[in-house]
């Protein structure tokens, strides 16, 4: 199931609790010892951020895979940080090893962050607030730029985050993306309802995709109704992207919402009504587009406000997928108005930390 830990950090008695979650996490992920301590320490840290900068926020920590498609059944720990605060305005020197403003912090800053942690990356603009994403796995990921799979003209990055109702410890929401050959699909699922039954419809649509990733979104969509006819049904949109003909291919069912960026402007993906497991549409319609190297998908359940508007920064697809659902996430809602439902975005960019100059065949 979707097991998320959600806590809100407005004082210093909470940042205990972000630990102590981050630790469970990881023992849900069968992490080592070492991977735990990583994990406590930054999760101290955001924690501390958060009431010592931003005049708090909240800690999100979600069992994800690392945002490379390629490592999909790697064990990992995402803690995301996400706050409503003043923003750095400075975060070249925030990110440098050591760097603190705070004299009762831990010393070890957003730096030490970065560099214990399997992957990390920073979003803050000023006066909007900052997100933080820390993922934490058994062994470091390889830093630096890295050569595109054979066969594919674009490296590629998925992640998301999910939230529960009320801090619930199960989401009915869940996303999960497969690589079969040169296709990515992302899928983004939302099982009818809250707690425990819509997050066994989500998990047994997780569960699934890993069994059908080779077919395309429509045909993955029916294969999806038949494994969830015994529970109680779901929202599902899926998404899959060709990595050798740039060609992104989009199909849904529910109210999924999806956005997808490219030449700098958005375009919706509408999903068809119906229920996957209960009232399959007798045609589900494809919508398909081309992919450049500035595209941005984003998909999303219905716990996000119809009335969200996609990011206006244009330097946020150089970001990690995790960070960028967080701001979308975070700017759908606000500090006065939280959101009020299972809440879960995903997200689909071209990886920028592929080498421009390889040109594998």
């Amino acid at each position: 199931m979707s097991r998320v830990w959600d806590i809100p950090v407005q004082d210093s008695t909470r940042v205990r609790d972000v630990r102590v979650a981050a630790e469970a996490a990881c023992a849900r992920a069968g992490l080592d010892a070492h991977a735990t301590a990583v994990a406590a320490l930054v999760a101290t840290e955001l924690g501390t951020n958060l009431v010592k900068h931003a005049g708090g926020g909240r800690v999100l920590i979600n069992l994800a895979a690392p945002s490379d498609t390629l490592a999909e059944d790697v064990p990992c720990v995402q803690i995301a940080s996400i706050d409503h605060g003043p923003g750095i305005e400075n975060v070249s020197a925030a990110m440098r090893d050591g760097h603190t403003t705070a004299s009762s912090s831990l010393g070890a800053g957003l730096g030490t962050c970065r560099r214990v942690a399997s992957e990390f990356d920073l979003h803050s603009r000023p006066g909007r607030g900052t997100v933080a994403v820390a993922r934490i796995t058994p062994a470091r990921a390889p830093r630096g730029p890295r050569p595109r799979e054979a066969g594919s003209r674009t490296g590629t990055r998925a992640g998301g985050i999910t939230t529960s109702l009320a801090h619930a410890e199960h989401s009915g929401d869940a996303f999960s993306r497969v690589r079969s050959g040169p296709r990515i699909t992302l899928m983004l699922v939302d099982g009818l309802g809250h707690g425990a039954k819509a997050a066994e419809a989500s998990t047994a649509a997780v569960e699934e995709l890993r069994l059908c990733a080779d077919l395309p979104p429509a045909e993955i969509l029916r294969r999806l109704h038949t494994a969830l006819r015994t529970t109680r049904g779901a929202a599902v949109g899926v998404a899959q992207l060709d990595e050798d003909t740039d060609r992104l291919s989009f199909a849904g069912v529910g109210n999924i919402g999806a956005r997808l960026r490219t030449d700098g402007t958005w375009h919706p993906l509408v999903s068809h009504p119906g229920i996957v497991g209960a009232h399959f549409p007798a045609t589900v319609p494809l919508r398909e587009n081309a992919w450049a190297s500035d595209s941005l998908l984003v998909l999303h359940s219905d716990g996000l406000p119809s009335r969200w508007v996609p990011p206006g920064d244009s330097r946020l697809g150089a970001h990690d997928p995790a960070v960028v659902a967080a701001v979308v996430l975070r700017d759908a809602g606000s500090a006065a108005r939280p959101l009020r439902d299972d809440a879960s975005v995903a997200v689909l960019a071209p990886d920028p930390r592929t080498d421009p100059h390889d040109r594998t065949p």
